[in-house]
């Protein structure tokens, strides 16, 4: 086997190959021949997927430097390192299925990255430098422990395709609303129990899937004519019926009070503090959340 990758990897070098396939090879190590003298200096798409790699190397963008695509779904790569951000032509970056707990922040260096997929990892948080990447097409997040999305996410002005099934995420946050490119945002199988009044203002933004989030009454009446995906969540086709015909800025009569009265402790706690009035209560202050968008229409009951 070793003979074989060596061979493979020495043809590649020899005939200046920009595609190299190591996909199923059981390696636990990158590739020494990899690395080795000046690298390969005309490779742009490496596979690896499917191996046992644990860690990528300090120098891969010294001996790697003209790579665009990397695929390294399904290994056990742990922690991605700071070098990363060196891969300045990298567009593709595929680490799903890893044991991902951390994405450094040098990943924000990688300006020229459309596509990046991180789906079925352990991260609990990215990096506010995803913000950075001005080019980002796709970003799949799916199936890891996220409770909240990056704060500069909204700078991603090219992005068009946000998955997020599989998390923890109970809010979402109000700035995704000016994403002005995206198109298909998918949040499934999170704890959400409602959504910025603004998405679906976007005319960009066609598909929307919150289908299992159980807790979830409304919906936002921009998404009224929009490709929606709900099974599953709290919202039943006659609430459906009632707020499209109640046009703008309409929630379930039923669902609106019991999220009104657990608004300030639920959502706010996690913004900016809150003042107080002379009672000692939280007060907003605002008819809007700033955080997450949520329309208060009617005022709290005084004993709130």
């Amino acid at each position: 086997m070793a003979s074989e990758l060596c061979k493979t990897i020495s043809v590649a070098r020899l005939e200046k190959h920009k595609n190299l396939f190591l996909n199923y090879r059981n390696l636990q190590h990158f590739p020494l021949e990899l690395l080795k003298d000046e690298g390969l200096q005309y490779l742009e798409r490496l596979y690896m997927k499917r191996n046992s790699l644990t860690t990528l190397p300090e120098n891969l963008a010294q001996k790697l430097p003209n790579l665009v695509e990397l695929y390294l779904h399904s290994n056990n790569i742990v922690v991605v390192p700071e070098a990363i951000g060196s891969l300045v032509k990298l567009q593709c970056l595929d680490l799903s299925d890893n044991a991902l707990e951390i994405v450094c922040p040098e990943i924000g260096r990688l300006r020229a990255l459309r596509h990046l997929r991180l789906a079925n990892n352990q991260l609990q948080f990215l990096p506010p430098e995803v913000g950075d990447l001005k080019e980002l097409q796709t970003l799949d997040i799916s199936t890891n422990r996220l409770l909240t999305l990056p704060e500069r996410l909204h700078l991603c002005l090219s992005l068009q395709y946000l998955t997020v099934d599989r998390n923890r995420l109970w809010c979402v946050p109000r700035h995704l609303c000016q994403l002005p490119s995206l198109n298909e945002l998918s949040m499934a199988g999170n704890r959400l129990a409602f959504l910025p009044l603004d998405l679906g203002r976007s005319r960009e933004l066609q598909y929307v899937y919150v289908d299992n989030n159980i807790h979830l009454k409304g919906l936002p009446s921009f998404l009224y004519n929009k490709v929606i995906g709900c099974s599953g969540s709290g919202l039943s086709v006659s609430s459906l019926v009632t707020q499209k015909s109640a046009g703008a800025a309409a929630l379930p009569p039923g669902a609106l009070s019991p999220v009104q009265r657990a608004h300030v402790y639920d959502c706010l706690p996690q913004a900016l503090p809150l003042e107080r009035d002379a009672d000692g209560r939280a007060a907003p202050g605002e008819d809007n959340c700033e955080f997450c968008g949520l329309l208060l229409l009617h005022p709290m009951s005084a004993d709130f």
